[in-house]
């Protein structure tokens, strides 16, 4: 595993009940005085949770405690963020798309004045997501709101992992424009796709989009490739990340009812689609296609992860 020294090890307050916990592989070990799930049953949790099961369905398949699986999927998102903040530096790559996806935290935005004791956070949140057209990697992710804050936050961490120009396509959201500038001036090839929409006379008016009936495409720096000014990987990428996390499901009543969580499970899902899942495409993973890793992970690898972060501590 790149970046990942295997020398870490949580200390063993007592290894002789580690031992009998791995022989028998009760649900539970004793560590350091407090009560952990073992590995085997970190690795099957963390697996279901990043292929879209939610925090009950968990609870109901493996007889693990809401709250064990809540714990475990905040822990393994801080790990997750952590190991990849380290990992995703000097990035090769040549061509990156950039979308936004909506979600809620408690309540939807237009409900929160009427809903009671909603949190200071509850309402409409964006996961801002960026992807490499060619290794599909996601190097940078942010969780916020959908202004030009959010936007130059996103930006600045997106610059930073990267290793020379660019040619970079987003939608024409207008805060964008400014933050491209910032964090990028003129070393980057830019370009907006804007997309025209309009209504399906034939769709249901309630649970339809709208239908895109053309697209524009605006050079804004440097000297983009018409070819490649596109949004397709991005767009494509929002609906894994709707598959795979719960959260983002829409009209179920698995919502985040916190921001935090929210967070954490959009960096446990990166962690899962760049080092595990095998994109059908590249028929390996996106991480390995970048160079970051050269082997393929398994679950019980991001367990690793979270051990050797748990370490740090």
């Amino acid at each position: 595993m790149q970046g990942y020294d295997r020398s870490v090890n949580i200390v063993l307050a007592n290894p002789l009940k580690v031992i009998k916990c791995l022989t028998y592989l009760p649900t539970y070990c004793r560590v350091g005085g407090m009560n952990k799930l073992n590995r085997e049953t970190r690795a099957r949790v963390l697996h279901l949770l990043c292929e879209g099961s939610s925090l009950r369905a968990v609870t109901r398949v493996t007889g693990v405690s809401k709250k064990a699986v809540s714990r475990l999927m905040v822990d393994a998102g801080q790990a997750a963020a952590w190991y990849q903040d380290r990992v995703f530096r000097n990035l090769n790559s040549k061509r990156i798309q950039v979308d936004e996806i909506w979600a809620f935290v408690y309540a939807k935005q237009k409900n929160v004045p009427h809903t009671k004791a909603a949190p200071a956070n509850a309402g409409d949140v964006w996961t801002w997501t960026a992807i490499d057209a060619d290794t599909k990697l996601i190097p940078s992710w942010f969780v916020g709101g959908r202004d030009s804050d959010a936007a130059i936050i996103f930006m600045d961490d997106l610059k930073s992992r990267l290793a020379n120009r660019v040619q970079l396509t987003s939608d024409g959201h207008k805060a964008y424009l400014e933050a491209v500038e910032g964090a990028f001036g003129a070393d980057v090839d830019y370009a907006q796709l804007v997309k025209l929409y309009g209504e399906s006379p034939d769709a249901e008016k309630r649970y339809s989009p709208a239908v895109c009936i053309g697209a524009h495409k605006n050079p804004i720096e440097g000297n983009p490739d018409p070819k490649y000014i596109s949004t397709s990987y991005a767009e494509r990428q929002n609906l894994n990340v709707r598959m795979h996390t719960r959260r983002f499901t829409r009209l179920t009543n698995a919502f985040s009812k916190k921001v935090e969580n929210h967070a954490h499970s959009v960096a446990l899902f990166a962690m899962y689609y760049n080092f595990v899942r095998i994109h059908k495409t590249l028929r390996t993973t996106p991480a390995m296609a970048a160079g970051v890793t050269s082997r393929l992970w398994e679950i019980g690898d991001i367990v690793d992860v979270l051990e050797a972060w748990e370490a740090t501590d």
